[in-house]
């Protein structure tokens, strides 16, 4: 009991020695709140970009490969006079792998028409047109808010349907429910069966923004477009493990070289992409962002140490005396160092809590499409620094302190 009481009585000299020297203790403060500020809202917008383009992901799917013309090329030479010589995949392609994969759980073909004027009645807006067969929600996230998913039927026969983007509704059937309603999409009339939730825009948009497409029917795509956009992408989708993922590119590989006859030797004349890959790439700039966070925060941290360290050889010069006059009281040497550690980290800790009330407010700012979150593991951080700053800034101060002979320590001036 004596212990604690000892204790806590040091932590309230501390307060009051803080309280009694306000600018000194702003002042030394300041490099600390920096420091914590820098790191944490580097850890910060990465984990916030994180969370944003694994939602963006979502949207081509997980365990899914494409098979196209372009590859995904992230650093080094993009060789695009060799890959622009390649042929373009093409539905009969799709058609192929859908009845001879045997570790596919789905295969789509899709195809994209950009800048296409959507019309109901005064009411039009430039939109993304993706045509795609039936298995895309498998490969995809499409979250339907109203209505429905096509049916097989629907997909078969080509019928005009659609499901609609938020912001297609928003301006096409606005302050209305648009299932079972028509509009005009480049000159022909189709039926709304359902409507995406909002998405809002995305860092990466990989197939484009969610909440300006309409999605059709591959064959209802085919009869408007095909003449101008005859290129399709085919996403197929692996079983859960990544063994079977491998297989499944191995798999894809034999068909499409047998459909190209190309020989032994030859090169692949298409490409086989994976998310995984763009995740990884970006998976490097997070490093160095993060990287570049400690480097700029340690800086402004180490500034602050030495001026926490600086203000506590002051503190102790400053009160000599009483040290001298608690230890002839019979104050054991742990009272003393506990004593101005807790205030170096005090000190620490409230510049430390400065740094992340910064971020907080930082959070607040309209970014756009990144939604900036303070965490849990964040505000821990910030804090296991400062307290770290604060004991290593306190220590050789506070065990200067608590070895004053006090004969000697009642006499300084």
């Amino acid at each position: 009991m004596a212990f604690i009481r000892q204790t806590l009585e040091s932590f309230r000299f501390a307060w009051q020695a803080l309280r009694s020297n306000l600018l000194r203790t702003m002042l030394s403060l300041l490099g600390v709140t920096i420091g914590i500020f820098a790191i944490i809202a580097v850890f910060t917008l990465v984990d916030s970009l994180e969370r944003n383009i694994r939602d963006s992901l979502s949207f081509i799917g997980d365990k899914v490969v494409y098979v196209e013309k372009w590859p995904w090329v992230f650093g080094g030479e993009y060789q695009w006079w060799k890959y622009f010589q390649r042929p373009e995949s093409s539905y009969k392609e799709y058609r192929l792998l859908s009845e001879q994969l045997e570790n596919a759980e789905a295969v789509v073909a899709m195809s994209f028409k950009g800048r296409v004027t959507v019309k109901n009645g005064n009411n039009s807006m430039s939109s993304l047109i993706q045509g795609t067969t039936l298995d895309y929600n498998k490969i995809s996230d499409v979250p339907v808010s109203q209505g429905r998913y096509f049916t097989q039927q629907e997909i078969d026969v080509s019928r005009n349907v659609v499901i609609i983007g938020s912001d297609v509704a928003e301006n096409l059937f606005p302050n209305q429910d648009p299932t079972g309603k028509t509009f005009k999409i480049n000159g022909l009339n189709f039926t709304v069966i359902g409507v995406q939730e909002k998405k809002g825009e995305s860092i990466i948009n990989v197939g484009g923004n969610p909440d300006i497409k309409c999605i059709i029917p591959y064959g209802a795509f085919a009869k408007m477009f095909h003449s101008l956009n005859p290129n399709v992408r085919i996403a197929v989708k692996g079983y859960a493990s990544d063994q079977g993922l491998l297989e499944l590119e191995s798999e894809v590989r034999g068909i499409m070289r047998t459909r190209r006859g190309l020989r032994p030797l030859q090169d692949d004349n298409f490409s086989i992409n994976r998310p995984e890959a763009l995740a990884q790439a970006i998976s490097g700039i997070f490093t160095v962002l993060t990287l570049a966070g400690w480097v700029i925060g340690g800086f402004s941290i180490l500034i602050g140490g030495f001026g926490i360290a600086n203000i506590m050889f002051v503190s102790v010069k400053e009160r000599t005396n009483i040290i001298g006059i608690q230890k002839s009281l019979g104050a054991k040497n742990y009272f003393i160092l506990f004593q101005f550690l807790f205030e170096a980290i005090l000190l620490s800790l409230v510049g430390g809590l400065a740094g992340i009330l910064l971020v907080y407010l930082l959070s607040f700012l309209d970014l756009g499409s990144l939604d900036l979150q303070l965490t849990a593991g964040n505000i821990a951080l910030g804090l296991g620094v400062s307290s770290i700053i604060g004991i290593v800034s306190g220590i050789v101060p506070a065990f200067s302190a608590s070895r004053m002979d006090p004969v000697i320590a009642i006499r300084a001036k």
